[in-house]
């Protein structure tokens, strides 16, 4: 089964625009996201015109603060505090990566934990491993909802994540802990990384690197899920961390690249500004 990203993030996003218009009559006011934009990347302009899209669809204002690239750190920084102290300013997004003169770990710490939509802030972080109130990060967040929506119930199973990011591979490799998953955490420079994967019967790829995984690498009936978003190097196709061709075959369930992960982390970032904004609103 190819476990289809795009309407699942579809049916998530319905959903969020059912609530968003409640809660927004309710209040008197709609959610806000701002996206903050450093530079001219051609891979984050996209993600943000894809932001502002999903907003735009779920009924989130959206609002995207484009900086140029050598806007120095501090003013950075003050934009941020003054966003946080905007009361009808729910969620704050800086999209990654930043220009090397700029601290990242500085700026995300910065972002009011609350107004935190990438889920990326310290005590975010803390409350994810600590089973404290957080916001969970979009694309690990995504990932459980993939595999719940494939009927696949981690309890009791084998799952080998590969990538460690504090991004992806951390947090997803935690949260199948949280759903009794026995969890293997590894990476591109594990010794004999095909012994280790062979025995997932969930594999989660988040490791940046074009078809890694082969057909070779897994066993029959595993559960795949492909993180990855690279270009192949013959034919300059968009291609995810795991070779499909030869993977497919063997999984019982796969996600596909393009098409798979990434609506999901766009439809769990509409999420998490909503959390955010009720957060605020109610109390």
């Amino acid at each position: 089964m190819v476990i289809d990203g795009k309407q699942i993030a579809r049916d998530l996003k319905s959903s969020v625009a059912e609530r968003v218009k409640e809660s927004s009559e309710r209040i008197g006011r709609a959610p806000q996201l701002v996206v903050i934009l450093v530079g001219e990347d051609p891979a984050s302009e996209v993600y943000v015109r894809n932001k502002a899209k999903a907003c735009e669809e779920v009924g989130i204002l959206n609002r995207t603060v484009r900086l140029d690239a050598s806007t120095p750190e501090e003013e950075l920084l003050s934009l941020l505090r003054s966003l946080n102290a905007d009361p009808k300013v729910d969620g704050i997004l800086v999209q990654l990566p930043l220009p090397q003169h700029i601290d990242e770990a500085k700026v995300i710490a910065t972002i009011d934990r609350e107004k935190d939509v990438d889920g990326f802030h310290p005590l975010n972080v803390a409350g994810l491993w600590q089973k404290t109130p957080h916001m969970a990060p979009c694309t690990p967040k995504g990932i459980m909802k993939l595999l719940a929506a494939a009927g696949v119930d981690p309890k009791g199973k084998r799952a080998v994540v590969i990538g460690r990011s504090r991004i992806v591979g951390l947090p997803v490799a935690k949260m199948l802990l949280d759903a009794n998953a026995t969890v293997t955490l590894c990476h591109t420079r594990t010794v004999d990384l095909a012994s280790v994967t062979r025995e997932a019967e969930i594999l989660v790829v988040a490791a940046g690197s074009a078809r890694m995984v082969t057909g070779d690498m897994v066993s029959e009936g595993v559960t795949v899920i492909d993180v990855g978003m690279n270009r192949d190097p013959l034919t300059n196709k968009l291609c995810g961390d795991v070779d499909f061709d030869t993977v497919a075959p063997k999984a019982s369930a796969i996600t596909p690249v393009p098409g798979g992960v990434g609506p999901m982390t766009i439809a769990c970032l509409m999420e998490n500004t909503l959390e955010c904004f009720l957060l605020h609103a109610d109390r």
